[in-house]
């Protein structure tokens, strides 16, 4: 078992670590903005509602949300480790380095977003999640309404400015999230890595899209 252990310690398995991890976050968004598409039904928030209630009641999904928690705090504590390793490894740049005509500025600001994304799921945690687990522990999960949550968090248009902040960090963190991730585990070759690539732009716009229309939306009473 010691060199799981070591395995794990290792530059290469942390990168594992955060590959894995990764992965298992994508999942979740997928997951997370279809349920919140429902809104773009516009029937008040009625099957939207039913689909919360599901999530916050349903066993398998508490279960699923323990394993979602660890697997972010993992993300996140290797994410911060292999940042400080790489700077000490490498305390002074080199002169002769353009780090702009070798990689993509959002692939060498990751550190950067990635915080940006903390910062920006704590408050979304504190404006949604808090409340419903609220609701689950005094029993009131089933008249909880968390459709009129969204309604009276983005009629403020400085949550609108946070979310799509936060919206844009994620849709770049994805963007070289993504491809890397296939990268660590070995799947990268010439014949389908450019493929892997422009699906993993796609797929980051297009999640970073329709989750910044929501606030949209609501805030300007599209949605109603």
């Amino acid at each position: 078992m010691n060199w799981i252990s070591k395995m794990f310690s290792s530059s290469l398995g942390q990168k594992l670590i955060m590959a894995i991890t990764g992965l298992f976050l994508i999942t979740f968004l997928i997951v997370h903005c279809t349920l919140n598409s429902l809104i773009f039904l516009n029937d008040g928030g009625v099957t939207f509602n039913a689909g919360a209630q599901f999530m916050a009641t349903n066993p398998l999904i508490r279960i699923v949300e323990v394993v979602l928690f660890i697997g972010l705090i993992l993300h996140v504590a290797k994410a911060l480790v292999l940042t400080l390793n790489n700077n000490k490894s490498r305390p002074v740049k080199y002169a002769s380095y353009d780090g702009k005509a070798n990689s993509k500025w959002y692939s060498r600001s990751m550190g950067i977003l990635g915080s940006l994304l903390l910062i920006f799921l704590v408050i979304h945690l504190s404006h949604f999640w808090i409340g419903t687990k609220a609701a689950q522990f005094n029993g009131t999960i089933l008249s909880h309404n968390t459709y009129l949550e969204l309604k009276e968090v983005f009629e403020s248009p400085l949550n609108v400015l946070i979310y799509l902040l936060g919206v844009i960090s994620l849709g770049y963190h994805l963007m070289h999230g993504f491809q890397s991730a296939f990268q660590t585990l070995g799947i990268n070759h010439k014949k389908y890595t450019p493929f892997i690539k422009s699906f993993g732009n796609v797929f980051s716009i297009l999640i970073s899209f329709i989750f910044a229309m929501m606030p949209i939306a609501m805030h300007f009473d599209i949605i109603k």
